[in-house]
């Protein structure tokens, strides 16, 4: 739906990319940082993939699904584009999952051999639910070192490092780059295959409309296990020559606003939930350099938008995408903003909205575009990719998201369609029931979840910080802002702090189960 032109040609690989981008900002040249002391160039990052692109050939197979299991951190992007370069396919798996999660993406996968590090395990105290895994090797990098022979050695500085192409096989941008995984939230996690040619078409077209370079610092604590941390958060730095500080864990609520400041950083990705805490701890000039922020993986609070304009001057650009487009669909951009949409679609990006019995607005949306991905990974079906396909058709993906664009394009997200109750016959968006508790209480954080209820078919039960809040208040509210009645929450529960999966986003499951208990 977007008139900008746009037409993907890239016939690069995730190592190629970062060939070229050493091509044209320098080899030498300090461009990322992490929480380790000093910083890499892209002559670094070259180094690190080759070395542990060859270690990873050691222990595996051309085309074997290896698990990924490492923090933010240089090392483990080399570690991940090294692999691909050498023909293996890198499987993200989320450690905040817990040992269920991992377990079963490393199935859905077929993963048999698991990538990670002994300190990382101890100070991410996940060492018991790693030791727990079944079915896969578990394999230390701190080991793996060991087994860089003098050979590899004289390979990697007298070949590899004056002919990096000539060094790995010839790269496929058609082949798989690298696995995601959803969340869970609707069962098992399922494997989000990702070409090479999706990942690096989404760069390509998120910098058509976002001029990111060299005068650039980008600030990414989103984890490289979620395609909003890679793609955004990661490889449009690399791409671009933008500098990058990649920071261990989105959650340091206090430490991050005081990095931004200290590094000078000037773009960063968030989710609203993160970007809310930040605002909450930052001090007096931490953003005072920061240019462009953009939100995603979830709705964009207004209360988080307003604090973010009032108390420092910038506007947060909301964004929307799925693990399954590498992952940005669509965004608002300076010159081309519309609080309260998602903006519009990115150039190259086709849509559809399919009616949805039942919901008047809107329609479901239906996606695709070179970013799409390959296909899925399921749990039943282990390793047997699943080509993308929907009601729109092959080659299409069915977001699972209600939609509706206006007449310029401007994108809205009514709601995800499975969280969607039907109460008393009628259809309500339990995004809508939050927006509501926002409107009431825009100090706190809400979330709703429903129940099956004998009387009206299904209950809503909304979660809150504000132990103050009435139900009397959330009607007020409703009505003040023309909300319909029945989008108000009969059921509260006051929680302390609302529990959050490890790419920002709520766990809905979780407090599905605890309304349920209840």
């Amino acid at each position: 739906m977007s008139d900008t032109p746009f037409a993907y040609q890239g016939h690069e690989t995730l190592f190629g990319a970062l060939l070229a981008a050493a091509s044209r900002f320098g080899r030498r040249t300090p461009r990322w940082e992490d929480m380790k002391p000093g910083s890499y160039s892209y002559g670094d990052l070259i180094k690190m993939a080759l070395a542990l692109g060859r270690l990873g050939c050691k222990l595996t197979s051309p085309g074997e699904h290896v698990g990924v299991l490492m923090p933010n951190m240089a090392a483990s992007v080399a570690l991940l584009i090294g692999l691909s370069a050498f023909r293996r396919i890198p499987c993200m798996l989320n450690y905040t999952a817990g040992t269920d999660g991992m377990e079963n993406a490393c199935r859905a996968a077929g993963v048999r051999t698991l990538l990670t590090s002994r300190l990382f395990l101890d100070k991410a105290e996940l060492k018991e639910q790693v030791a727990a895994l079944r079915g896969v090797r578990l394999v230390y990098l701190e080991d793996l070192r060991r087994n860089f022979s003098l050979t590899d050695k004289l390979w990697l500085i007298a070949w590899a490092l004056p002919f990096p192409r000539l060094a790995v096989p010839k790269g496929d941008p058609e082949a798989p780059a690298v696995v995601m995984f959803t969340s869970g939230s609707e069962g098992k996690p399922k494997g989000v295959v990702l070409s090479h040619r999706a990942l690096l078409a989404n760069v390509a077209q998120v910098m058509h409309i976002f001029p990111f370079g060299p005068g650039d610092t980008v600030f990414n604590a989103l984890p490289i296990f979620h395609s909003f941390g890679l793609t955004a958060g990661t490889l449009i730095p690399l791409v671009s020559g933008a500098r990058l500080v990649i920071y261990t864990s989105p959650l340091h609520f206090k430490t991050i606003p005081e990095l931004v400041r200290s590094k000078g950083c000037s773009i960063m990705f968030g989710t609203s939930t993160f970007l809310h805490h930040y605002a909450r701890h930052a001090g007096a000039g931490d953003f005072k350099t920061m240019k462009i922020v953009v939100a995603g993986a979830e709705r964009l609070a207004d209360s988080v938008r307003q604090t973010w304009r009032e108390q420092y001057g910038i506007e947060i650009m909301e964004g929307y995408g799925a693990t399954e487009t590498a992952p940005v669909l669509a965004v608002n951009y300076p010159g081309h903003h519309r609080p309260g949409t998602v903006g519009q679609l990115l150039p190259g990006i086709e849509a559809r909205t399919i009616p949805v019995p039942g919901i008047d607005r809107g329609g479901e949306l239906h996606v695709r575009g070179p970013n799409l991905m390959s296909g899925y990974y399921r749990f039943d079906t282990p390793a047997l990719l699943e080509p993308p396909t929907s009601e729109a058709g092959p080659g299409w993906h069915d977001t699972g998201d209600v939609a509706e664009f206006d007449e310029e394009g401007y994108l809205t997200i009514l709601g995800r369609l499975k969280r969607f109750a039907k109460v008393a016959g009628e259809m309500v968006s339990l995004e809508l029931v939050e927006i509501i508790a926002r409107s009431a209480s825009s100090a706190a954080t809400h979330a709703a979840t429903s129940v099956s209820d004998p009387a009206r078919g299904e209950a809503i039960v909304l979660f809150t910080t504000d132990a103050a809040l009435t139900r009397e208040q959330l009607a007020t509210a409703a009505k003040n802002y023309g909300y319909p009645e029945i989008a108000v929450a009969r059921r509260i529960r006051v929680v302390e702090q609302l529990p959050l999966l490890g790419t920002g986003k709520v766990d809905y499951p979780r407090l599905k189960e605890e309304a349920l208990a209840a």
